[in-house]
């Protein structure tokens, strides 16, 4: 099975540093959703991780968080794709919880749901937080430039061999070119 872990804010959908908390406010990147029915048609299985402290925070509410994912569901099913799971924190930064990214927990339940070992699984993020959660678990690290992607890459050390591309669908175009060869 070819599994891929993509975060969600900053990667398939604009972020906020105010937070997305409603339908409205949750507007994918252009190319991203084509970019995941890419996936599925090159057989992956694509789950989503994500940080989702705005729930903690009484920012917005569970009803919120699933009519935001009813949405995403609604928008790739239009592009030709789908997530197969939808992993999230609800936890805030002080809940000491062991699923708050950069803590490898939303990983390690991905890796358990799909039967997998999450060795060189890659995994798509915009934050220091996600490289680190997919380093914690041997995944391959990959970094997109939106959301907060070129604010993490130029914190990025040297030695880290972490791949950076523009967007969701430039890292996409990049593995399954890698995969045909």
């Amino acid at each position: 099975m070819k599994v891929i872990i993509l975060d969600r804010d900053g990667v398939i959908n604009e972020d906020s540093d105010q937070y997305v908390k409603s339908p409205s406010e949750w507007r994918p990147i252009p190319g991203s959703l084509e970019a995941i029915a890419r996936l599925n048609h090159a057989g992956y299985t694509v789950a989503v991780a994500s940080n989702q402290s705005g729930l903690a925070r009484g920012l917005f509410s569970l009803d919120d968080l699933n009519a935001m994912h009813q949405k995403m569901h609604r928008l790739l099913a239009r592009a030709g794709g789908h997530v197969d799971g939808i992993f999230f924190c609800p936890h805030g930064p002080d809940d000491q919880c062991d699923c708050r990214k950069p803590k490898p927990g939303l990983y390690q339940q991905i890796g358990d749901r799909f039967g997998v070992r999450l060795r060189d699984v890659p995994v798509i993020g915009d934050s220091a937080r996600d490289l680190e959660s997919a380093r914690q678990v041997g995944a391959r690290p990959i970094l997109v430039r939106t959301g907060k992607g070129r604010r993490t890459e130029t914190a990025l050390e040297p030695d880290q061999q972490t791949e950076v591309y523009d967007d969701l669908q430039a890292a996409v175009a990049a593995l399954l070119e890698e995969g045909a060869e």
